[in-house]
């Protein structure tokens, strides 16, 4: 009789073997197979580990694991994203430097990593903040600054009224700052910008080469927003002005019925002097200035504006004279600030010109349109009805006769447009990588010589956010005054700092030459381990991480650094752990899982498979104390296996089947996805073990060795006490016969006149004959009448017809 499972026992022994024998050390052998494993590198906080981490983390750990088994080279790195706002405000309110809370939440990160024997190279670890690594993260900013994608530009910020420092759109919270609740005001600044527009069209042809679920590739092309219509543009009447717009209807226009600007737009104070109420139009604006961008844009939010008095615009193809009007809903910074109104056709200028009283025009019939009845109808197909020279056409042959129309007369022409925005890359902040640039008042903005680099952080006592929203850095004069590196004069440091998505932008790249100090990886290195294989992280990041990140690699190849234009071959992501009342977990409702408490009161094992057990992969699922100790009963089982173990090595005639089945099942499930049918199908196999209160030595090391990617520290103990040779991670991974996958028999349906009579168990091999002539004596008593008719498909119904 086995002894109890004592998983802190196992769980410590087994950790300080694979550190000792430097288990999971990736291998500089370039000739073998590659497999690179990537999960999103952590942000390391002062909370620690929650119970979502480790989901990915045990996803790919699983996968890593298996390819190594299957003679695959693997990396498999771990690293931490350590720059950034929340490490700044709490070093801030509690006067501890940046630093120390960044190495004190990495050493306990990386602890809690360590005690769920995830299979990490730790020799290849990264830190954004290390100077090592982020002097390459500049070297790359001094790339695209020369290549003419780095430039400042006057931008609208998140303005924090008592921080004093501009925030991200995520830290603005119903108009004020999270960290403080203090007004939040627009305001604007010069700020660093990077060109990805310029790589808009490449980040959406390089969709179709790569392994991406649906859900993301959609996601990255909604949020590029690629579209194609015309520049338009209405002369502002008395004026010699222009008011531009884009629309991909431009064959609507006879339909328009009112114009709206941007409260920032230019022209109202321009003409100020003519607008009757510039003193409205200028309290407006002001309350715009309080709103974040995705509060503006909210569809389902109150539509709200103010009537330019003094100023209107001509339509351009029927000489209309039409309002203009000011509204929050139009943004400066995403097309030209100015838009024309099709009510009848479109949902958010329909809503507007309802609440203000404006006409409405239809000019697409398609679908009824009661103007009356306050109904709107969005065609795209249909006959343009209302429009002058353009009636009777259909939408698609109306769109390229207004074009030519307006290309001829000057008054507009096509143009491709994107939702996509330059990248702001600067925060006022200090915990960040300094931008290294100068400003000269002789020669501008100047790049440091690649061999100053790194431009290290200066390590200062204070770093508290100034008065007039400057960086911290603003203050170290030291630091700041410098010589120009052009004409040797004296030159200003920029005091900017890069945003947080800088250092995630490339480090997967690092990982692959984590220790080289001549280059950002070695060319060897990078044509080796790119594409990376396979690629985990959270929806929330298929975005602005997965497209920032994208674009660097694309720049980089197109600069001859990479060797590949993509940089994941597939991308998949996970769906999040709730809390066990089916909400998002966080300490105010009280439902937060600390994965610690896990891992002492049942083990590392037990919550690396309740986190693949818990449900499909890719959906949220919520936590269950129950399910916990499910896994952990799964896992004693297994333990007590030793229990009915045999001498005998191999396959005993009556599992050979069943094996072979699972082999399969579990091989497939973990390379789709499909974790928690994978330990079911597991689970099933042990069943079978207890029914017959035996397993052979050759059926325990198959299922140890399937077991041990989601459970590596019980299995390798296991697989020591039954004598095997090795450890289970150095064993190769079992293959599975196809033939032997096939039951040899199979249970049919015996029917009478199309009634299941009785079951019967059939050899696979049976002929029609025998299959019948056995039915015949299930039924035997059953069989009253005269057959009529005697029916066989097979491996499925004997049905036997009678009157």
């Amino acid at each position: 009789m086995a002894e109890l499972y004592n998983h802190r026992e196992v769980e410590t022994k087994w950790q300080k073997v694979w550190d000792d024998e430097k288990a999971f050390k990736t291998s500089d052998d370039f000739t073998k197979p590659k497999y690179y494993a990537l999960v999103e590198f952590p942000y390391p906080s002062g909370q620690g580990l929650h119970v979502g981490h480790p989901r990915p983390y045990t996803a790919l750990d699983i996968v890593a694991r298996k390819r190594r088994m299957q003679g695959y080279n693997v990396l498999y790195p771990m690293g931490w994203d350590a720059f950034g706002l929340p490490t700044e405000n709490y070093a801030i309110k509690n006067h501890i430097h940046p630093r120390i809370v960044t190495e004190n939440n990495v050493k306990r990160f990386k602890s809690q990593l360590h005690s769920l024997g995830y299979s990490f190279d730790w020799d290849r670890e990264i830190n954004t903040t290390d100077v090592k690594y982020y002097k390459w993260t500049q070297w790359i900013f001094l790339k695209l600054f020369k290549a003419g994608l780095a430039y400042k530009a006057e931008m609208p910020i998140n303005w924090c009224t008592s921080c004093k420092v501009g925030l991200a759109n995520e830290e603005v919270v119903n108009g004020v700052c999270e960290r403080c609740g203090s007004e939040v005001i627009r305001k604007v600044k010069s700020q660093w910008m990077l060109k990805i527009t310029a790589y808009a069209d490449k980040l959406i042809e390089g969709l179709d080469t790569v392994d991406y679920i649906e859900r993301v590739k959609v996601s990255q092309k909604n949020w590029i927003g690629k579209s194609t219509g015309a520049e338009v543009d209405f002369a502002v009447k008395g004026k010699d002005e222009k008011l531009t717009v884009y629309t991909t209807r431009p064959d609507t226009l006879f339909g328009v019925t009112y114009m709206v600007i941007s409260p920032e737009h230019p022209m109202i104070d321009k003409y100020k002097d003519d607008l009757k109420n510039y003193d409205e139009v200028v309290a407006y604006r002001e309350q715009a200035a309080k709103k974040s961008d995705f509060e503006r844009t909210e569809l389902a939010k109150d539509k709200t504006g103010v009537m330019l008095d003094g100023l209107t615009a001509i339509d351009p193809v029927n000489d209309k004279e039409i309002p203009i009007w000011v509204s929050d809903y139009v943004l400066m910074s995403y097309g030209t600030g100015a838009i024309m109104a099709v009510p009848a056709h479109d949902e958010r200028d329909w809503e507007f010109a309802k609440k203000f009283n404006m006409p409405i025009i239809e000019v697409v019939a398609g679908s009824p349109v009661d103007v009356n009845e306050a109904v709107y109808t969005d065609v795209a197909t249909g006959t343009l009805v209302n429009s002058g020279f353009l009636d009777g056409l259909s939408v698609a042959d109306a769109k390229e006769k207004i074009i030519e129309f307006m290309t001829e007369k000057g008054i507009g022409h096509a143009k491709t447009n994107y939702k996509l925005r330059d990248w702001v890359f600067s925060r006022q902040r200090y915990w960040g990588e300094p931008i290294p640039i100068v400003h000269c008042d002789k020669c501008g903005y100047v790049a440091l010589p690649e061999s100053e680099l790194p431009l290290e952080l200066p390590d200062v006592e204070s770093y508290m956010p100034t008065d007039n929203g400057e960086s911290p850095l603003a203050a170290m004069t030291e630091w700041v005054n410098t010589t120009c590196p052009c004409c040797g004069g004296p030159a200003k440091r920029e005091t900017d700092t890069m945003p947080q998505w800088a250092g995630s932008s490339w480090y997967f790249l690092r990982y692959t030459d984590p220790h080289n100090d001549k280059e950002l990886a070695s060319q060897e290195a990078l044509k080796y381990w790119m594409p990376v294989d396979w690629y985990n992280g959270g929806m929330e990041h298929t975005t602005l991480h997965l497209l920032y990140s994208r674009f660097w690699h694309r720049f980089l190849y197109d600069e001859g650094v990479v060797p590949c234009p993509e940089p994941y071959q597939k991308r998949t992501s996970h769906g999040m752990i709730l809390g066990s009342n089916g909400e998002k977990m966080s300490k105010s409702r009280g439902n937060v899982v600390n994965p610690d408490d896990i891992v002492r009161d049942y083990g590392a094992d037990t919550l690396r498979t309740y986190e693949m057990f818990i449900g499909a992969f890719d959906l949220s699922a919520s936590w269950s104390e129950d399910g916990v100790k499910g896994c952990r009963r799964f896992l004693e089982r297994v333990w007590k296996l030793q229990d009915i173990l045999t001498e005998e090595d191999g396959y005993s005639a009556d599992m050979e089947v069943k094996l072979h089945q699972t082999i399969k099942k579990v091989s497939s499930d973990f390379e789709n996805l499909k974790y928690n049918t994978a330990i079911a199908a597991m689970m099933a196999l042990i069943n079978e073990f207890y029914k017959k209160n035996s397993v052979t030595k050759g059926e325990y090391r198959t299922l140890l060795t399937l077991l041990n990617p989601v459970a590596p520290h019980i299995t390798e103990e296991l697989w020591q006490r039954a004598g095997f040779d090795g450890r289970v991670y150095q064993t190769v991974w079992p293959e599975f016969d196809e033939e032997k996958t096939k039951e040899a028999t199979v249970e049919i349906a015996v029917q009478i006149n199309g009634k299941t009579r009785a079951t019967l168990a059939i050899h696979k091999d049976d002929q029609k004959d025998t299959v019948i002539e056995n039915a015949k004596k299930v039924i035997a008593d059953k069989l009253t009448g005269s057959i009529v008719k005697e029916i066989y498909v097979p491996g499925r119904i004997v049905n036997i017809v009678m009157k």
